[in-house]
This record gives C-alpha cells, structure tokens and sequence, in this order.
C-alpha cells in the first residue's frame, strides 16, 4: 500500500509539473508576460528542479528494494569420482536455498526507505520553492526596471519641458540665461540615468533566462504592468505556517523517521538470518540387480542460519545509527531556529516595504506632484527662480522611484515569505 500511495504521489507532481501549456514559455514576443508565464516555463525548463525531481525517483525506487528478499542460492555439485552407495552411484546434485531475514528487518528495512523517499519528496518541493522565489524576485526586480525606466523618460521629457519654458523667458528678457543652463544640466543628468536605467537591462535578463534554462540571447518581453495591492499578513500564522509546511524542515522529520527506521535495522544484527533449502542428488541404478530403491534420487531439506558472533561490530552499527538519529535531531533544531530567524527579519522587511509603499504613493508622489505643478506656475509668474522648479522636479523623481522600489521590495518580501512558509499567503 504504501508502495502504491509514493507511486501515486509521484504521478500526481509529475503531471503538476509537467502539465503547462508549452504556450506558456516565454518569447522573443513584444507582448507582455505575466508572473504565472514564468513560473509555468521555469517548472517545465529548469535543470536543477528537474535534478530535484529525479533525485526523488531515485529514493522512490529503493522503496521495493528494501521490501525483497535476498537473491535465492542455486548450487551444482559434480562428482568427479562418483561416490558409490547401496542404491547406485551418486554422480552430481543440485541444491536451492532461500534465506529469510530475522523478524521485523524488512519491515525496518522498508520503513527507512520509505521514509528517505518522503524526505527527497520535501527536498524536491523546497527546491521548486526556491526556484519560483528566484523567478518572483528576477520577475519584481525586472518590473520594477520597466516602471524606472517609464518615470526616467516623463521625468526628461518634463525638463525637456521646462527648457523651452526657461528658453522662452530668456528670450523675453524674463529669465536669465544661467536657468537655460541649469536645465541642460538637469537634461544631462536625466539622460545618463536613464541610460544606465536601460543598459541594466541585459542583466536582469541574463538572470530570469539562467532560471528558465533558456539559452537565448535576446531581450524578454517587458512585464505586463500590475496594479499593486498591499497584502495583509499576519505575523504570528507565518510562523505556524512555516514550523508545520516548511519543506526542510519536513524533510528533517521524515530523516528522523527514517534514522529512527535505521536504529531498529542495526539491533535486528544481533539476530541470526535463517536460511531454507531443498537439494536433490542424481543418482545412478545399482550394479546388483533387486537392490530396493535402486537408482532413485534422494530429496533433502535443508535448514541454515548464521551466527552473529561479532557482537562487538553489530554495537557499534546499533550505535553509529543512534548517533546519526541524534545528529538528525540536532540539525532539524539547528534549521528550525534558522529559518524562524529568516522568517523574521523578511517579516521586518515586507511590512517596512509596505509601509514605505503607502506612505510614497498615498503621500509624497501626490504632494511631490502638487508642489511641481505649484512651482511651474509661480516659475512662470517670476515669483521663485528655475532651481526651486528643478528641486521639485528632483523631488517628484525621487518619490516615484522610491515608490517603485518599496512595491518590488514588498513583492519580493512577499515571495521570500511564501518560499519559508511553503505555501501561498
């Protein structure tokens, strides 16, 4: 049973795994792609959770090894003198043996590969965790990029904007000539930001194709463009969450219960492995005529065991697992606290981010907004001079950048959280 139930789960996350629609994989397109696009092309292309899930049916496959038996023993025997009897000469026999293990060390046996095959199960789901958060965090790190690049560009065409304002005023006699050149300046500025901005590009790129395992060279599609919504996360479900879903750390479990397994495998040494046979020996009709039984081959059943008489080597076994069961437990422990300890501080970092991304875009962005428009107006009237504009342009920038980047942050906050919890939030 538990052979079919591991056989089962393994269909099921093949077909999980394996069942997006191939439409789903990024292109060279102009069209925009949303997060599942990735997630969908990374499960179906990436090489190290390919490993991940061949490395399970690896373990899957010990399961029915640790059930069987040992390999029955064929022996031939041939009389190279035929030994002479009362009923004819014997002249080659054959034998068969089957050993059986001692009670409860299949069992034992199976349970601990049944066990490392539920532990490779968890390994291979923290390894698909780890790969969609690196697929999120490419993804929210490559929409932000867009979203920078969008701002750089209004933000250069708004000074591209106040240069002809500060021009016209400078051919009016309104306005000095140094303002012309403090917007060139700004325009300079803009312009290698904005370069930077866009070169930036082609690593971010190489990065999402590392994890899709695509080899292509050219540029992804830019992301399709999302309207951000502060999600509510509970801090205290997160960790209760992540102690009972975490897949290290339920790997940790199923370790234990298989070195629990490999602990009663050991003391089963102290026990003999008891062997059952049967051998029949060809012989030939006696010389005498009338012998009774003449010629006929004798059957017998045969019974053996082995001594386990090194007690000494089946201790130290017994207590090499005990030390291996104390090392596992060790180590969950040693995770757990590490993991709790990450969760924190991405807890820290998600709800900073949220609130940064509240304040900027319920805030500042609009303020920013209000005082450039304030500031163009009274530039136009001579009441403040260019600098004072291009300070609240500098500021309006500022704040949509930082905006931008407090809602990346908290998406990958977000995704950081859900690869520790192991599931969804």
């Amino acid at each position: 049973m538990k052979r079919k139930a591991l056989l089962m789960m393994s269909a099921v996350a093949l077909f999980l795994t394996l069942s997006a629609p191939s439409s789903a994989q990024p292109t060279d397109a102009n069209d925009p792609l949303t997060l599942k696009d990735y997630l969908n092309s990374a499960a179906l292309n990436n090489a190290g959770l390919k490993a991940a899930f061949e490395q399970w049916k690896m373990t899957l496959e010990q399961v029915p090894q640790a059930k069987s038996l040992p390999d029955p023993k064929f022996t031939y025997g041939y009389f190279i003198e035929e030994v002479e009897t009362r009923v004819g000469p014997q002249r080659s026999k054959v034998e068969i043996m089957q050993m059986f293990p001692w009670f409860g060390e299949i069992e034992a046996r199976t349970d601990a590969a049944g066990a490392a095959a539920r532990a490779a199960r968890q390994r291979y789901e923290a390894e698909k965790l780890k790969l969609f958060f690196e697929v999120k965090d490419a993804f929210y790190e490559y929409a932000y990029l867009a979203e920078a690049i969008e701002i750089g560009r209004q933000n250069l065409e708004l000074v591209e904007h106040f240069e002809e304002v500060a021009r016209t005023k400078y051919i009016a006699a309104a306005a000095s000539h140094p303002d012309v050149i403090r917007a060139q300046v700004e325009l300079a500025k803009l312009e290698d930001q904005l370069k930077t901005l866009e070169q930036l590009r082609t690593p971010i790129v190489a990065r999402l194709n590392a994890v899709l395992n695509r080899q292509s060279l050219d540029m992804l599609p830019w992301p399709r463009a999302e309207k951000f919504q502060t999600p509510k996360v509970a801090r205290q479900k997160v960790v209760e969450l992540l102690r009972a879903q975490n897949p290290e750390l339920r790997a940790l479990d199923f370790e234990l219960e298989a070195a629990r397994s490999r602990v009663e495998l050991a003391k089963k040494k102290f026990w003999p492995d008891v062997g059952v046979g049967v051998g029949w020996t060809d012989t030939d009709g006696a010389m005498n005529p009338g012998v009774r039984d003449s010629g006929k081959d004798p059957i017998i059943l045969m019974f053996t065991m082995n001594l386990p008489i090194w007690r000494g080597s089946y201790r130290a076994a017994e207590l090499q697992a005990k030390a291996e069961l104390m090392k596992t437990a060790h180590q969950k422990t040693e995770t757990e606290n590490t993991i709790v300890a990450r969760a924190e501080r991405a807890l820290y970092d998600f709800e900073d981010s949220n609130r940064k991304a509240t304040l900027y875009g319920d805030v500042l962005v609009p303020k920013a907004e209000e005082l450039l428009e304030a500031s163009e107006t009274a530039y136009r009237a001579g009441t403040i001079d260019f600098l004072s504009l291009i300070n609240a342009q500098q500021k309006l920038l500022e704040f949509q950048l930082r905006y931008e980047r407090a809602v990346a942050d908290n998406q990958q906050g977000l995704a950081r959280l859900e690869m520790l919890v192991g599931s969804e939030l």
